[in-house]
Formats: C-alpha cells, sequence, structure tokens
C-alpha cells in the first residue's frame, strides 16, 4: 500500500522565496516539488496546526506558508558526555579542567550509563528537527580496553535503536598522544568495529605530527573519513591545521577530513590567519564551528579585552571552504548549556560571527542543513525529487522571523512518517518520539548539589 502525503503552501527559502510550493511524499521519498503560482486552496486539506494523532497517509496539509527545511544535520556532537554534568563538574570553566575531570571520571560509567546518555540527547535533537548526527566518542584506553569499547557498544547499539529516527555517525576521539603499547591495537579493534570515523585532538599532544600521521594511516588502512578536534586554544600559535592540510593533500584524503574549532584563527593577525586558510580551502578541507562550547570556554585566563574562541567563520566561508556550525556538548562540563537545537547554535552563530543581514541568516541555514549534509556525505539529501524526504516544518514563515523567535513549534517528518506534531495551543503533541524521550530522560539526572558543590 502507497504512503503517500502531499503539503500545499510551504515556503522553501533554500531554494526559492517568491513562491510558495506543493509537494508530494510517496513511501518516504519526495516525488514532486512544483512552485505554486499563489496561495494553493484544497477542499479538505488539513491545517498544520491541526494535524494530531497518527494522521493518515493521504491527508493533503496546509502549511500555511510556513518554512519548511530538509531535516537538520548536527556535524559534531558530543552524545556519550551529554548530561553528565551532576557526575562530573567544572570548577574553572576552562577547556583544560573539563578534559581532565571527565577523563578521570569516565571508568566509572557503565554501557547502560553511557548508552542512555547518547539516546536521552539524540531524541531531544530529534524533537527540535535534526535527522542526522555526527558524534564524537571519548576513548579513554589508558583506564584498560574495557571502559575503551564499553563507549563504543552503547554507541554502536544506541546508533541501531534510533535508526527509525536519526542516522547517527560515531566518530571515536583517539587521544593519540598518551597511548602506549598495545593501546593502538585496541584503537584498530573499533574501527573494525563498524564506526564511521575517527579523530583526534592533536594540537593537545606534544608529538601532533605523529599523532596526526598515525590517523592518516589508520584512516587509509580501513578507508574511513577523519574528523579533527583541531586548535582549540586560545594560543596563536597553535597551527596543527598547516599539516592537516598538507597531509590531506599528501593521502589524497581531500573531502574525506574535518576540521572543528579552529579557535586559534580568532587570536592570530589576518596575516597568519589568511595563509592558513589558503591552505585549507587548497586541501578542500571541511570544516565546522561550535559557537555556543567555545564562547563557554575560550578566553577564561584573559584580562580584557577578552578572546571569545569562535573560529573566523566569514573568512573561512568567503575562502569557499564547507563550513558548518553544530552543537557540541549538552549540560557537561565542557558546556552545562545547550539542548540539541541547531536553529538556537544558528542564533548563536549570527550573534559571534556578526551575521544578521538577509544574505547572512540564510547562510546560517545552509550552515545546519546542506553543509554539513555535504560533510557527512549523506546521499538523497534535499528538497528535490527522489531524495528522501526527511523534514522540518517550523513555525514561522521567514528566515528572520525563524531566527528572532526561534519557534518551540516544530513538525518533524522522516522514513516515512509524522515524528513530531506540534499541537496549536498545549504546548506538544509528540506521539512516539515523546514516549521515547521520556523513557530516556526518566535515566538522567539533571543537575544535583554536588555539581553545584564542585562549581
Amino acid at each position: 500500500m502507497t504512503n503517500e502525503w502531499k503539503l500545499i503552501n510551504a515556503s522553501l527559502p533554500l531554494r526559492d522565496e517568491a513562491h510558495l510550493y506543493a509537494l508530494t511524499v510517496r513511501d518516504g521519498l519526495w516525488t514532486d516539488v512544483a512552485a505554486q503560482p499563489g496561495t494553493a486552496d484544497v477542499p479538505g486539506a488539513v491545517p498544520i496546526d491541526e494535524l494530531a494523532g497518527a494522521p493518515a497517509a493521504g491527508t493533503v496539509v496546509d502549511l500555511g506558508g510556513k518554512v519548511l527545511l530538509p531535516g537538520l544535520v548536527d556535524a559534531h556532537m558530543h552524545l556519550d558526555k551529554s548530561f553528565c554534568l551532576p557526575q562530573v563538574g567544572n570548577a574553572s570553566g576552562t577547556l583544560e579542567e573539563a578534559v581532565s575531570n571527565y577523563s578521570n571520571a569516565v571508568h566509572a560509567f557503565s554501557k547502560d550509563e553511557i548508552k542512555a546518555r547518547i539516546i536521552r540527547s539524540a531524541l531531544q535533537a530529534v524533537a527540535f528537527g535534526t535527522t542526522a548526527i555526527r558524534t564524537h566518542l571519548d576513548f579513554h584506553v589508558r583506564w584498560g580496553a574495557d571502559v575503551a569499547l564499553r563507549t563504543i557498544e552503547a554507541a554502536l547499539e544506541a546508533q541501531a535503536e534510533l535508526k527509525p529516527y536519526v542516522k547517527l555517525e560515531l566518530f571515536p576521539l583517539a587521544p593519540m598522544f598518551r597511548f602506549e603499547a598495545g593501546h593502538l591495537d585496541v584503537l584498530e579493534e573499533t574501527l573494525r568495529m563498524g564506526v564511521t570515523g575517527v579523530g583526534t585532538a592533536a594540537h593537545m599532544s606534544a608529538t601532533w605530527e605523529s599523532d596526526i600521521d598515525t590517523l592518516f594511516g589508520l584512516a587509509q588502512k580501513y578507508d574511513l573519513p577523519l574528523d579533527f578536534h583541531t586548535d582549540e586554544s586560545d594560543d596563536p600559535m597553535k597551527r596543527t591545521v598547516a599539516h592537516i592540510a598538507q597531509r590531506t593533500i599528501d593521502c589524497g584524503w581531500s573531502g574525506r577530513v574535518t576540521v572543528d574549532h579552529l579557535c586559534s584563527l580568532a587570536a592570530m593577525n589576518d596575516a597568519d590567519a589568511g595563509m592558513l586558510i589558503e591552505r585549507m580551502a587548497a586541501a578542500k578541507l571541511y570544516a565546522v564551528t561550535l559557537p555556543g562550547a567555545n564562547l563557554y570556554l575560550q578566553g577564561r585566563r584573559d584580562g580584557f579585552p577578552v578572546r571569545r574562541g569562535v573560529t573566523r567563520v566569514k573568512d573561512l566561508l568567503s575562502a569557499g571552504i564547507a563550513l558548518a556550525t553544530a552543537s557540541d556538548n549538552i549540560h557537561d562540563p565542557f558546556h552545562p548549556f545547550g539542548r540539541g537545537d541547531l536553529l538556537q547554535i544558528g542564533l548563536i552563530t549570527a550573534y559571534a560571527a556578526h551575521m544578521g543581514r538577509p544574505a547572512d541568516l540564510r547562510t546560517i541555514l545552509r550552515m545546519i542543513t546542506e553543509i554539513p549534509a555535504s560533510i557527512l556525505g549523506l546521499e538523497g539529501y534535499g528538497v528535490e525529487a527522489g531524495n528522501d524526504a526527511d523534514f522540518v516544518v517550523f513555525d514561522g514563515a521567514t528566515p528572520e522571523e525563524l531566527f528572532t523567535m526561534v519557534p518551540e513549534r516544530r513538525w518533524v517528518f522522516r522514513g516515512g512518517r509524522w515524528l513530531k506534531l506540534a499541537a496549536k495551543r498545549s504546548g506538544f503533541a509528540l506521539p512516539e518520539l515523546d514516549r521515547r524521550l521520556g523513557e530516556a530522560a526518566e535515566r538522567l539526572a539533571f543537575g544535583t548539589p554536588a555539581a553545584v558543590a564542585k562549581a
């Protein structure tokens, strides 16, 4: 039996704002995307505000001019750490203390607890419209193979359970500079378990060049993409991105390497930053900015003026580098806030990068949709006939309204069915997703006196 939906009066700001659109979804795929000559009036059409329960396939849904975007794509999260702030505090608020505190606590976390964090935070992101996520996974092999692998096992199990709701990419974050004899064998076992790619934070190592070379060797051996936490520092002399760019070219890995954070670019002079950005462009590196976490973490030891750590967003975009913006951490020692809402992250990006012009807002929408989709290598992405009909509808008619109001009411569709419906007046009606998210949230505390005491 064909599962078909028709949508009318949809606003598609990433395509054409001069028209509203009529769309058809059949068996989870876009089959027709057509500009309307004006506002459509179809007898029997149901206003999207009135969708409830389990709407019947075949219903014509009137979006009433609301914005429809392809499912949001979060190119950088740490789902395994999310909501652990009650167990792992951070008194100084620095990146260094966050790294130390979490690495010293991770051995005490069970696989079930880590899995619960991943499921809860991923489902929460889905509720805000995200349908694909790349998550980095801590890999603390110094505590032994069991501790390192339990996070990977938890993530693989969560990935399978979450498949109906979100595509999850898994990237172990290898602490190369702390490896001892046999540790690399454990990392290789992880890569054989079915993760998506691998990364590290080489700028934290005294042997960063050899660490980067080791990761490229593994990527070539297992034919995997690489994703580096890169130069997340206020120090303008942190420039590991130059070596990453050169190795990308040498290894023929262009289009398969992502560099995240890039905070040191914001601390150095224009000439030096421009040189590095040129190298990045030549290597065709992907990039991700994490404005929420970096605004919180960076510049902690500065007097005024305080460096805020957000990378050179406009310069990277101007150089033609595919730059996404992403969530990073949620309620953990690295970032006590956040909720997995990419529209909120887009707004923070607009503030931090001075991007408020109409063209800027549409660029930021691409930084949470089309650009990260290319980074993740998603096939069949976007509102085009033949592509997967994964999408989110916002309770707003223009990008300006989205970023001004950050509407809570959103409708999420994936895999041929509605995952989330927003009731007209009485909050949310989240059929299956509401139940799953509620179950996941029950597993985790949200702030405790112990966390306050550590602060």
